[in-house]
């Protein structure tokens, strides 16, 4: 026995090793409760392929629709029109536009990724940013899962602001949404699950694209080619270099698309110099 007293039979409790009285039982219990403690404590324990801690915690991805909500309640409410929310001081202000981003509101490429052209528009988005974002966040962890949005976000706006006609104006969260369904495919290949019904979901995403008017298509394949670039990083980069390759990923891809996004800015301030 550990506190190598005698003790009756009936005291006796089977242990790891042998038998231990009951106090010896109870004390080492107590110290492996201690030390799980002090593990979680130190940010050990178990950890995901991106890394992160198992928890069933979700935190960002409810926030994320709060923030997106209380933007389109605001529009809503500024444009008196549920319906017509666009016509908004608040939402001309943030929303894509390619002119005036070029004229150095460069904020656009951001802001308009949490604007909304009415109720139907919104519920679609926030509805696949629940279902992706609530395993998405699970599985990387609340900095790289923000880290994932971000990015494909701009990937989005990036991919807008490079080859949309700038006659046209582009608000929604589809870019960033897109992002998350390519993170969704890459985590199944590595965590080798059926891709079935996620292959299902992407091509009827892809078609609905290309076909119905008035969606940005080329916001949608923006940020699901950053998803799926950014992911394989997170989810594939080896525990040894794990963060290092996670942040340097992050930052190679976001500065590309700075750059990307720096180069367009300067010909497309070119071409409509002239006209202001």
């Amino acid at each position: 026995m550990r506190c190598e007293r005698s003790a009756c039979p009936d005291c006796l409790r089977e242990a790891a090793v042998g038998y231990q009285c009951i106090d010896c039982v109870a004390a080492a219990r107590r110290e492996e409760k201690a030390r799980a403690a002090l593990t979680r404590s130190r940010g050990f324990g178990p950890r995901t392929v991106a890394g992160a801690r198992v928890t069933d915690r979700v935190v960002i991805t409810p926030l994320l629709i709060a923030l997106n909500g209380l933007v389109y309640v605001a529009t809503a409410a500024e444009a008196g029109d549920v319906m017509n929310n666009q016509s908004s001081g608040l939402f001309l202000e943030g929303a894509l536009w390619p002119p005036l981003i070029a004229a150095g509101e460069w904020w656009r490429m951001i802001t308009s990724a949490f604007l909304h052209i009415g109720p139907f528009h919104l519920l679609m988005n926030m509805v696949a940013l629940w279902f992706l974002g609530r395993d998405l966040e699970q599985l990387l962890g609340k900095a790289r899962f923000v880290a994932l949005y971000v990015v494909s976000l701009l990937g989005g706006s990036v991919a807008v602001y490079l080859f949309e006609d700038i006659r046209q104006w582009t608000a929604g969260a589809s870019g960033a949404i897109y992002g998350l369904l390519g993170a969704i495919l890459v985590a199944a290949i590595r965590l080798r699950l059926d891709l079935t019904f996620i292959v299902v979901i992407i091509g009827i995403n892809l078609v609905i694209s290309f076909r119905v008017q008035g969606i940005s298509w080329l916001g949608h394949l923006g940020g699901f080619a950053v998803g799926v670039l950014v992911t394989i990083a997170l989810v594939y980069a080896p525990a040894k270099v794990r963060t290092p390759v996670q942040v340097g990923t992050v930052v190679a891809v976001t500065v590309a698309l700075v750059v990307l996004f720096l180069v367009r800015d300067a010909q497309l301030a070119a071409q409509l110099a002239p006209l202001l």
